[in-house]
């Protein structure tokens, strides 16, 4: 209604200007520019109330893949998932690509819809902070305990007892986390200056945008979205431009949206336990999957969760994971950010925040209105990642702060620039030995397109088991050199855009043919003996409409429908089920709350305060019996909050901080040890 008002004053005012009476041509010019103005500012702001729109109806994430299947109910007709999440899939017989297909995103409230996608594992350069440039994410070596064996049979034996290790996270024989590294794969999207001449997204050795400018590329999906045909190879992508910013003179500043996928070698430790399914039912009935079997499909979507059950928290694994990725300024870059005379600090370590890499929550030195020091990017946007840059081909927006804002005299205003790009995790792949060990020495030929790669599929070879027909060498699009005896089974999982191939024939430096797999990135590796089917690929990626009002009534019914025994006391009516067993009956416990309380203290200028901490009964179980430590937030008291970390001194029968904001002690005094309250 308010945007409707507002555009029937503009027109209301655009008609007067264009009947009142002209006393010459110049005059008539500058009425009609005034007009070219108003009509683009006002274009400007219908697009922020589109946007606005977008993200009061959901958080940033995936919203929808390409449709290719239809069923007699709609669970049967893909949205974001179908048989594979975000149309995942496997190239593993090309050096460095993750398989995944086209879909629909919103990031920061900017809807768009991307090219078949099959990105390359590459991350943001160390050593150069220019635009876009790139390096490739660096494979993990070969323990040399496997390399130390001469027979073949004895190196795959110790590979597999590493791969054991990985599995069982046992470092007591073999330290696997120096040859399982994980990624993270990132969704990273800005508002760039270029709009005239096509900026391919990200490089792929599959897939490019069919367009040779911009606006050739708005046609193309122009005559698609009409006709409802396809781009037969999946190289259309539907990449909005807006409005940035209006002159003095009435010229609109246009800005186009881009996208690209990165990786990132993640710091921060963890572990395949602290990756936990997301139940997502018609996936589930697609596969005819329990929910047990669920999270061995390709359809499965994991959260990021290092502890046993779910609870409220506000930064967690995660954050610390991402913000350890640069924005568009790269790993050396150093920014700060002080807007509103406030500077943003580090919820991690109280120390200023380099906003140049990405974050959604920050700190300030003071309280805001609603009494909390800790904020988060965006108005209600859970998944949101932020990193400012100052590339010049990110398109600015521009502000007015003033020391007096509400004096119309004297109000001392200067121009702050700021240019961010938004980001959201899509996967985490663990790169694994597999990748660079070649024990039947095969010469690797380089990139595809040089002319020392070519010799590799010449003359008819396809891959065959003799040597006319076996590959000679393998290239950046024909990578085999992992040996097959290695697995005892095939490879895991179908999709029509999988193109890895099984064993196939490989010519090694004497001329002799040995049967070898693909040894890129799969999503799940084929059956390794004793140790069954490895997942190496973990989608993570938030859904768009999980920030829905309506998706979290939703999801709240479904936890309490599939787990009625846990939520019995939610219920008006008790369904008739069966009674519970006595397993069952302590997981009611688990919504009761166990309080712990930190020490007063009274430091100035915060003043006398203490702060508790809320957990569950599994996580005090956790505590007290599993001997682990877990990462908290104590209530907000006197304007702020501490992160700690906390764990059962069995010594003293005590609970205890043993970490407090990134250090041993809280600023303001509070004692290490806290009392329980029941």
């Amino acid at each position: 209604m308010i945007t409707t008002l507002h555009l029937a004053g503009l027109l209301a005012l655009i008609a007067a200007i264009l009947i009142a009476p002209v006393a010459c041509q110049e005059d008539r010019l500058e009425r009609l520019e005034e007009v070219t103005r108003l009509l683009s500012r006002q274009l400007m702001l219908q697009q922020l109330y589109v946007d606005e729109k977008s993200r009061s109806d959901g958080d940033s994430g995936i919203k929808q893949i390409r449709v290719g299947r239809d069923g007699t109910k709609p669970f049967y007709t893909a949205a974001f998932a179908e048989r594979a999440m975000a149309s995942m899939h496997d190239h593993s017989d090309l050096l460095r690509t993750s398989g995944m297909g086209e879909f629909i995103a919103v990031l920061n409230g900017i809807e768009f819809r991307t090219r078949h996608n099959d990105y390359k594992l590459v991350m943001p350069s160390t050593t150069s902070g220019a635009y876009h440039v790139t390096e490739d994410i660096p494979f993990p070596e070969v323990p040399p305990e496997v390399e130390a064996f001469k027979n073949l049979d004895l190196k795959i034996i110790e590979m597999r007892q590493w791969f054991q290790a990985w599995q069982n996270r046992d470092r007591s024989q073999r330290d696997y986390r120096k040859y399982f590294k994980p990624i993270l794969c990132y969704l990273e999207g800005a508002w760039s200056t270029d709009v005239t001449a096509m900026d391919e997204p990200f490089d792929s050795d599959r897939h490019r945008i069919e367009a040779f400018s911009w606006k050739e590329l708005q046609e193309n999906i122009r005559f698609t979205s009409y006709t409802g045909d396809k781009n037969t190879f999946e190289n259309y992508a539907y990449l909005p431009n807006t409005i940035m910013n209006v002159t003095e003179d009435g010229s609109p500043v246009f800005a186009q949206w881009n996208y690209r996928i990165l990786c990132h070698p993640i710091k921060t430790h963890i572990k395949l336990t602290d990756f936990k399914p997301v139940d997502m039912l018609p996936t589930r009935i697609l596969t005819g999957s329990t929910y047990d079997a669920y999270a061995n499909k390709r359809g499965a979507r994991f959260s990021l969760n290092p502890d046993d059950g779910d609870r409220e928290v506000k930064w967690d694994l995660l954050d610390k994971i991402m913000r350890e990725i640069p924005g568009k300024d790269n790993y050396m870059a150093r920014i700060k950010d002080e807007v509103y005379g406030l500077r943003k600090m580090d919820v991690f370590t109280n120390k200023p925040l380099n906003t140049a890499f990405y974050h959604r929550w920050y700190k300030t030195e003071e309280t805001g209105a609603n009494g909390q020091e800790t904020s988060r990017r965006g108005f209600a946007d859970r998944n949101l990642f932020m990193a400012e840059t100052t590339q010049d081909h990110v398109a600015p927006v521009t502000y007015e702060q003033c020391l007096h804002p509400r004096k119309l005299q004297n109000r001392d205003c200067t121009t702050v620039v700021k240019r961010f790009s938004y980001a959201i995790p899509l996967e985490i792949i663990w790169l694994t030995p597999l990748n660079k060990w070649n024990p039947f020495n095969i010469k690797y030929k380089g990139d595809a397109k040089t002319s020392l790669a070519e010799s590799v599929k010449a003359d008819g070879r396809h891959g065959g088991r003799t040597s006319d027909k076996a590959y000679n060498g393998t290239h950046s699009k024909c990578y085999y050199i992992t040996p097959a005896e290695f697995f005892d089974g095939k490879e895991v999982g179908s999709d029509a855009a999988d193109t890895t191939r099984g064993s196939v024939g490989v010519l090694d430096r004497k001329g002799g043919v040995r049967l070898v797999k693909a040894s890129g990135v799969r999503i799940f590796l084929p059956e390794i003996q004793g140790l069954g089917v490895l997942r190496t690929r973990y989608p993570i990626m938030p859904v768009y409409a999980e920030g829905s009002p309506i998706w979290k009534e939703l999801e709240a019914l479904r936890e309490v429908v599939m787990n009625m025994n846990k939520y019995k006391k939610y219920f008006k009516s008790v369904p008739p089920f069966a009674p519970a067993d006595p397993a069952t009956l302590e997981q009611e416990e688990e919504d009761d709350k166990v309080v712990l309380r930190l020490s007063e203290s009274n430091p100035e200028p915060v003043g006398l305060h203490d702060h508790t901490l809320s957990l569950s009964v599994m996580e005090y179980k956790q505590l007290t019996m599993k001997s682990r430590s877990l990462d908290l937030v104590t209530s907000m008291e006197n304007g702020h909050s501490h992160a700690v970390t906390v764990d059962f001194d069995e010594t003293t029968g005590k609970f205890r901080i043993t970490q407090c904001d990134e250090r041993y002690r809280c600023f303001d005094g509070h004692s290490v040890f806290l009392e329980p309250e029941f």
